[in-house]
């Protein structure tokens, strides 16, 4: 870094810039949004821990989602519901760079756990003789470690390109968190590197991935057409139907958010989308797996008679 490089200490959040009386209601409104985010991934993984019909791949995977999607909540949330019920709406720097990184970090893990997912459903229903061999406990455990290393190391290579750059002000993020692109605008240099290492990241996890998720379903949906009995095309229909729907709601919001023209969206619809996949997505994801999932609510159910009886 340069001797002459400037450094601001703190950054104003400016939020979603409301009334105060409505910030008190947005504070209980996102408060109960996070609770259920905690205890709904919260719920998905005690039960996977706790019932051994649950020991799968499918479900290992499923866990992993919620263990992101628990951080990838709380990287900013907190610090949102915080600020909407302070006066001084403030971060220091440091901690801001922090919650960009970790921010980016779970955001590209859970895009590519997603992938990882899609392929494990294209394992089990089009070659499910050797699902047992292909999907083997060490294989699992290499594709979730890949999915967390790989991000991580994504996210390092923006923040070091971050950290090169001059910071003087403004001040002021016009959002709720420290949002790549918001902190971007805080620099006083040339940002263009930047702006072209994100592009290219977001093309890498976001269209590549969906590219490939919506391959594997292809091969999906041509081999469940094959099945001949009802119920087996049923189930196999069930359990791809709830992974599509976390893959469109997640891929769709993060392709407008990163990848469509900056002209088309203002700064608050940029600020709802966020709230979207960093709030009600990953509150989302434990609901639409357990209401789309009979073993989930069969593993609940057993659960919660086991604790009736004792």
């Amino acid at each position: 870094m340069g001797s002459n490089q400037t450094w601001i200490s703190e950054v104003i959040l400016l939020g979603f810039q409301v009334d105060p009386e409505l910030e008190v209601f947005l504070f209980g409104f996102f408060l109960l949004f996070y609770s259920l985010t905690l205890m709904g991934n919260g719920v998905i993984l005690g039960l996977i821990c706790l019932d051994s019909r649950l020991h799968t791949p499918m479900y290992f995977f499923l866990s992993n989602l919620a263990i992101i999607d628990i951080s990838y909540a709380s990287s900013t949330v907190p610090k949102m519901l915080a600020n909407l019920i302070m006066q001084k709406k403030t971060i220091s720097f440091g901690p801001c760079i922090l919650q960009t990184f970790l921010y980016l970090a779970f955001a590209v893990t859970e895009c590519m756990s997603l992938v990882v997912m899609s392929y494990d459903r294209y394992v089990a229903i089009c070659h499910p003789l050797y699902y047992s061999v292909i999907m083997s406990w060490r294989v699992c455990t290499v594709l979730a470690a890949t999915c967390w290393v790989f991000s991580f190391l994504l996210a390092l290579v923006h923040i070091s390109l971050i950290l090169r750059l001059p910071f003087c002000g403004p001040q002021k993020i016009n959002h709720f968190f420290c949002q790549i692109i918001s902190v971007f605008k805080l620099a006083c240099a040339d940002i263009k590197l930047n702006q072209i290492v994100l592009f290219v990241g977001s093309v890498l996890v976001l269209v590549g991935p969906l590219g490939l998720v919506l391959l594997s379903y292809a091969r999906i949906l041509a081999a469940i057409l094959r099945i001949q009995s009802g119920e087996g095309r049923r189930k196999a229909f069930s359990t791809c139907s709830a992974h599509l729907c976390v893959v469109g709601l997640f891929f769709g919001s993060a392709i407008v958010m990163y990848l469509a023209p900056k002209s088309s969206h203002s700064q608050e619809q940029r600020k709802i989308l966020s709230l979207f996949y960093s709030l009600f997505n990953p509150m989302l994801n434990p609901l639409i797996y357990s209401l789309r999932n009979a073993e989930v609510k069969s593993a609940l159910r057993r659960f919660l008679e086991k604790k009736r009886s004792l």
